[in-house]
């Protein structure tokens, strides 16, 4: 079987992107990530910790921050993503380096904890990268964003255009993540704060301000707020943005063939 790592085009796209670079927004996006490793993090003391896809390095600047461990390692495909992370000068972190998007250069079990924010989503061949996480770290958690929805095959530009070859719902991911050998601990959901959809449409989509606006996008999430917490944990899927796992290694071997 041929090794497989991430293909040229790939690694040029995601230079590019961190080339254009945009310090305010990257940095709202990951305040709420961290938040989320966080809470599910609550509880457990995680020594040693690597982000895979670290991007620019914004979460795991957060995490530092907040004393979330006492020693981090990133690993990122992108040039320029790896000059933005060693730039911030996080403490605690001890290691930054490019890797192939699948092969960790890293022994067995070298980690407590493996952080894949809003990475899956991108990769080629998740499962490979998955099987990768599970060797080098007893604990991963994942976020990824809660794409599909109906009629997702007619939006396809749209997700192309973020990166996103992979959509997820969080059944859809546990199914992923059992059947590849992870027991599940816990989990969230989360929906986009009107902090930052007002960030996106103020400042990225460059609308004028308005009280009118500020309304809707408070209202709307308050309505959704108000159905989830009569719907429950079925609704609160079905109306998610994202949704974050904390997972550990099963006892038992699953092999899918």
């Amino acid at each position: 079987m041929q090794e497989q790592m991430i293909t040229d085009s790939v690694k040029t796209a995601y230079d590019e992107f961190y080339n254009k670079h945009d310090e305010a927004w990257r940095m709202l996006g990951a305040k709420y990530k961290a938040q989320h490793l966080i809470e599910l993090g609550k509880g457990r003391a995680f020594k040693k910790v690597l982000e895979v896809g670290a991007g620019d390095g914004s979460i795991l600047q957060l995490l530092s921050e907040q004393n979330f461990a006492p020693e981090y390692h990133a690993v990122e495909i992108s040039e320029s993503g790896v000059e933005h992370i060693k730039s911030r000068n996080i403490s605690g972190l001890q290691t930054v380096s490019i890797f192939d998007g699948y092969h960790l250069p890293y022994a067995d079990n070298s980690f407590d904890l493996i952080i894949l924010s809003h990475v899956l989503e991108h990769v080629e061949h998740e499962r490979l990268l998955l099987r990768e996480l599970k060797r080098v770290a007893e604990w991963v958690l994942i976020e990824v964003p809660r794409d599909y929805k109906a009629d997702v095959d007619k939006k396809i530009k749209h997700f192309l255009a973020y990166g996103h070859i992979n959509v997820y719902t969080p059944s859809s991911l546990r199914y992923l993540l059992l059947t590849e050998g992870f027991e599940i601990v816990a989990d969230l959901t989360s929906m986009i704060e009107p902090e930052v959809t007002k960030f996106n449409t103020y400042v990225n989509q460059k609308k004028p301000k308005s009280l009118v606006t500020d309304l809707k996008i408070n209202t709307e999430y308050a309505l959704k707020k108000a159905v989830i917490s009569f719907g429950g944990k079925k609704k609160s899927e079905e109306l998610a943005n994202a949704y974050t796992v904390l997972c550990k290694k099963a006892d038992g071997q699953v092999n899918i063939f």
